[in-house]
């Protein structure tokens, strides 16, 4: 992890490396490591880690190499590709990028692709296939012999059924997955349609999925004087078809092992936390609000951070303007509530318990008790026009 600070960090500090050095067919390769900059956004660092510039970092690396000798450098870069393009652009002495994170498909026969596999800046090659398991990236890289790569060519190989499966990883899968397949086999309700939690819809809008969670959720913790739900649409990872749902439909669904977490907030917090999972929705990020017990109006054209036209809230059985004076309890994971997607203004929250049960047990119980379930989507999450201000 090149471009991460670990100095005040010490259980990671003298265990994680910035690069290695590895020996192929006689030459010795340098391998960096790269992780995105927004980690605190993405994952749970913790306060003690510090993610640096990109290209700072690798730059840093790449000569720290150059100068044990190494001249074949190789940068496994989950970053995106957008930050892939702007490191070959602007470091030196990069063979290779094998990009992750943005799933891009780079290939040189596959129709749509965002570009040619290798895509090449300068001397750079960068690679990248894709996700989920559906291609495996193959790169032949010829060097001179003074480590100038004088050739790049490859292809993604798409894993269908051509490829035969490897009977003795199976074999060990089948065998480590016994203990786990009573649970996910076992039915714990019924869909009645199918419930939609694709990405390409939980990161923009109201979904059903995200409808289904943020209920589950609410209805959990209301007895203990929680009235608002949200939840992280990144955190929604699948859809569930209709007909019987399984345990391991919905750990699809839901596999982080998240919990509940509820807290109090002020109203205008619960607005700045609206606006903060509304600030990124052209970039598909996983920060989208799926909301329950409040139903909001937002402009998509308005600047981020000021795209919130109405928030509403449960009062006394009908909607009323959410007051940025009054405390509300709030329930979502505990991602969420420890700043997880950039909601850092619930770091301050108060009486604040983030150990409650497993959301994927939450939402299994939630199933079971109102099957068969019938998915709803009704409006609690609306756009409205925009005009800049003249």
């Amino acid at each position: 992890m090149a471009n991460a600070d670990l100095s005040a960090e010490p259980l990671l500090r003298e265990g994680i490396a910035k690069s290695a050095v590895i020996e192929r067919g006689g030459a010795r390769l340098g391998l960096i490591g790269l992780t995105p900059v927004d980690n605190p956004d993405l994952a749970s660092p913790g306060p003690n880690i510090v993610f640096t510039d990109p290209v700072t970092a690798v730059q840093a690396e790449i000569d720290r190499l150059a100068a044990d000798g190494i001249d074949k450098i190789i940068l496994l870069s989950h970053s995106g590709h957008d930050h892939d393009l702007r490191i070959a652009a602007e470091t030196t002495g990069l063979d290779v990028i094998v990009g992750g994170h943005s799933h891009t498909l780079l290939s040189n026969s596959v129709e749509g692709a965002a570009g040619p596999y290798p895509t090449m800046v300068g001397q750079t090659a960068i690679v990248q296939a894709y996700g989920y398991g559906k291609y495996l990236g193959e790169l032949t890289v010829t060097f001179d012999d003074a480590g100038v790569v004088t050739a790049a060519m490859g292809e993604p190989i798409l894993l269908d059924a051509t490829i035969a499966e490897d009977a003795e990883t199976r074999a060990r899968i089948a065998d480590l997955a016994q203990p786990l397949d009573e649970i996910r086999q076992k039915v714990v309700a019924e869909a009645a349609e199918p419930i939609e939690g694709d990405r390409s819809i939980c990161r923009v809008m109201e979904c059903a999925m995200g409808n289904l969670v943020a209920e589950a959720m609410l209805d959990r913790v209301r007895a203990q004087g929680i009235s608002i739900a949200i939840q992280n649409g990144g955190g929604l990872r699948a859809s569930i078809e209709a007909g019987p749902v399984t345990m391991g439909d919905v750990l699809t669904v839901l596999p982080f092992q998240n919990t509940l977490s509820t807290f109090y907030v002020p109203g205008r917090t619960v607005i700045e936390a609206l606006e903060n999972g509304l600030s990124q929705v052209e970039e598909g990020a996983g920060r989208f609000p799926q909301v329950a017990g409040l139903r909001f109006t937002w402009a998509p054209g308005a600047e981020p951070g000021a795209r919130i036209r109405s928030v509403e809230v449960i009062e006394n059985g009908d909607w009323a303007p959410i007051d940025p004076d009054r405390t509300y309890g709030l329930v979502s994971n505990n991602y969420v509530r420890n700043g997880g997607d950039g909601y850092r203004m619930f770091l301050d929250a108060q009486n604040v318990y983030d150990f409650g049960p497993d959301l994927a047990d939450v939402t299994a119980e939630f199933l079971a008790a109102n099957a068969p379930y019938r998915p709803v989507t009704d409006g609690r999450i609306a756009t409205a026009e925009w005009e800049q201000a003249r």
